[in-house]
């Protein structure tokens, strides 16, 4: 899983046209760092077709604003560019699988 560090390199990964989720968090957030283990494993299993980022919402405020990012963890499912779906706070791996299946 790989982070994004800058806007810059935000439009480089919305340029690519891949499908991507983006998982804000932050460390001093206890349920984000419980969901991380899982939202690795499942960024290693289906690496050959979607991307996943992680973002630091201390580090990156600019894009959290973009999206509008009010509570973490938050991940969104990125397609063509849009917002296809999104989940906010906790997430079972089943949901996950779910989501990331459908941007697949």
């Amino acid at each position: 899983m790989k982070s994004i560090t800058s806007n810059k390199q935000f439009n480089a990964i919305v340029a690519s046209g891949r499908p991507f989720v983006l998982d804000f968090y932050a460390d001093w957030c206890g349920p984000c760092q419980a969901l991380l283990p899982t939202v690795e494993k499942l960024a290693d299993e289906f690496s050959d077709s979607v991307d996943v980022y992680k973002i630091n919402i201390d580090e990156q405020r600019d894009l959290a604003a973009k999206f509008q990012v009010r509570s973490i963890p938050s991940l969104f499912f990125m397609k063509s560019n849009k917002i296809k779906d999104s989940l906010k706070g906790m997430a079972s791996e089943h949901q996950l699988r779910k989501k990331i299946k459908a941007l697949a």
